[in-house]
């Protein structure tokens, strides 16, 4: 059974009061968090000291990182269990289809959730899978006298080292080499790096990079849900 969907929103209901209401009234909690990021109109804040930038580069949605503020403000209302799993894992409480989480959160925060997918967790894994072929590489050669390529992940990817890149990005930016950046600014890099491939690569080779990125988060995300089954103690 299809769930209800919020109108186009042309009103201007604070997201949060929006969220508080739904949810007194009866409404899941999860659904109400997506409805009310429908609603939702700043790209990033800072709250205690804390910055949320929940649009990176003005093209990614980081709907994880909005859920979590979002989900602050039900002051308790969530179990443990429930946020953890969503903010940690991305396992939400209610299964819905693709369509239905696109028509709750809205087309456009939906495409640019898509961005978020594709540029940043999809270019971690990514990451991740040429590190664990780096690793088996030099297992392979530990006792024999074969040239090892010295290249890192970054150069294995990219073409170049991290520190070559990551000058590059800040100096977009109009930042400084030297200047310090906190867990938004490493997300931006990561979108950025995403970028950079799909820009300076071969076409086969970016596609099939991907398509590693893509097996590599599918095999992370089916370890999750093993250690997530019940023991056949607990079943």
């Amino acid at each position: 059974m299809p769930y209800s969907y919020p109108e186009l929103v042309t009103d201007n209901e604070n997201p949060i009061d929006y969220l508080k209401t739904a949810v007194s009234q009866g409404e899941h909690w999860y659904l109400a968090v997506l409805k009310a990021m429908a609603r939702w109109d700043q790209p990033e804040e800072v709250i205690d000291g804390r910055r949320y930038r929940y649009l990176i580069a003005g093209e990614a949605f980081d709907w994880l990182l909005l859920a979590e503020r979002l989900v602050e403000e039900l002051d308790g209302s969530v179990g443990d269990r429930e946020r953890d799993e969503l903010l940690f894992h991305g396992h939400p409480p209610l299964e819905i289809e693709e369509e239905e989480f696109q028509t709750l959160i809205g087309t456009p925060k939906y495409q640019a959730y898509l961005n978020y997918l594709y540029g940043v967790i999809v270019e971690e894994a990514l990451q991740l899978a040429v590190e664990e072929e780096l690793a088996k590489e030099q297992h392979a050669h530990v006792w024999s006298a074969a040239h090892i390529d010295g290249a890192g992940v970054f150069n294995r990817i990219y073409g170049r080292s991290q520190p070559e890149l990551l000058a590059d990005f800040l100096k977009e930016r109009g930042r400084a080499p030297t200047d310090e950046i906190d867990l938004s600014d490493f997300k931006e890099f990561t979108y950025w790096l995403f970028k950079y491939r799909v820009r300076t690569g071969e076409g086969a080779r970016v596609a099939s990079d991907t398509r590693k990125g893509l097996a590599a988060l599918s095999r992370v995300e089916a370890a999750a849900r093993k250690r997530l089954l019940p023991s056949p103690a607990e079943a």
